[in-house]
C-alpha cells in the first residue's frame, strides 16, 4: 500500500495537473418533505429530507434539485437514472443502493456510509465525497469529471472501464482499486493517505503520483510488466 509522504504534494519540481472544480453548492431556503414514498419520475425541488427511509422504494429517474438529504436510509433503494442536482447529501446510509446510470452534478456528498452502491455508467461532475466509508463501491463505465474524493475511505471501489478527468484523492484511503480499462487524464493521486490498485495498473497513464507512491507500488507494477525481481 502506498502512503501519502508528510508534506503533502510531492517534490519541489511538481507535476503540472489540473485539478478539479469543486461544486459551490448554495441551498435557498427548503420546505420539509411531506413524507411518503419516492415516486419513479418524481421532481422534487427544494426539498429537506431528513431521516427519512427510503429502503426498498423506486425513485427510478426522479429529478432532485435544490435539496438537502440528511441521514437518510436508501437500502435496496431504485434511483436508476435519477438526477440529483445543486444538492447535499449528508450521512446517507444503506446497502445496495442502485443509482446506476444517474446524472449527480454540483453535489456534496458527506459523512456517506454505503455498501455496494451501484453507480455504473452513472455521470458525476462537480462532485465532492467528502468524509464516511463506501464500500464495493460500483463505477464500472462511468464518467467523472471534476470530482474530489476527500477524508473518506474507499473498500475495492470498480473503475472499470471508467473515465476520469480533473479527478483528486485528497487524504482519501484507496484500498485494492480496479482500474480495468478506465481511462485516466488529470487525476491527481499524490495526496492519497493510502494508495492500493488491485487491477489495472497500467491505466495509471495521466494520473500523478508520488515518489513514494511509485516505490511502493513498483512490484505491482513489475508484476504487469511482467518484470521478475529476484535479490
Amino acid at each position: 500500500m502506498a502512503r501519502r509522504e508528510a508534506g503533502g504534494m510531492g517534490g519541489s519540481g511538481g507535476t503540472a495537473v489540473k485539478g478539479a472544480r469543486r461544486p459551490e453548492v448554495r441551498l435557498p431556503p427548503l420546505e420539509q418533505f411531506a413524507g411518503g414514498e419516492l415516486e419513479p419520475d418524481g421532481d422534487y425541488d427544494g426539498l429537506e429530507f431528513r431521516e427519512a427511509d427510503f429502503a426498498g422504494q423506486d425513485g427510478g429517474g426522479a429529478r432532485f434539485m435544490d435539496c438537502a438529504l440528511t441521514g437518510c436510509a436508501l437500502d435496496e433503494t431504485r434511483l436508476q437514472h435519477a438526477r440529483v442536482l445543486d444538492s447535499v447529501l449528508t450521512g446517507l446510509r444503506g446497502v445496495g443502493t442502485d443509482l446506476a446510470e444517474a446524472t449527480l452534478r454540483d453535489v456534496e456528498v458527506v459523512d456517506a456510509r454505503l455498501g455496494g452502491a451501484q453507480l455504473h455508467g452513472a455521470v458525476l461532475e462537480r462532485v465532492v465525497v467528502r468524509g464516511g466509508k463506501i464500500d464495493y463501491l460500483n463505477l464500472r463505465a462511468a464518467r467523472l469529471k471534476d470530482v474530489v474524493f476527500e477524508s473518506c475511505v474507499l473498500v475495492e471501489p470498480d473503475f472499470g472501464g471508467a473515465r476520469l478527468e480533473r479527478v483528486e484523492f485528497v487524504d482519501c484511503v484507496l484500498k485494492e482499486a480496479d482500474l480495468t480499462a478506465a481511462v485516466l487524464k488529470d487525476v491527481d493521486l499524490r495526496a492519497a493517505a493510502e494508495l492500493g490498485i488491485a487491477r489495472g495498473v497500467d491505466r495509471l497513464a495521466g494520473a500523478v503520483i508520488s515518489p513514494a507512491q511509485l516505490v511502493d507500488l513498483a512490484p505491482v507494477l513489475a508484476a504487469e510488466m511482467g518484470i521478475r525481481v529476484e535479490g
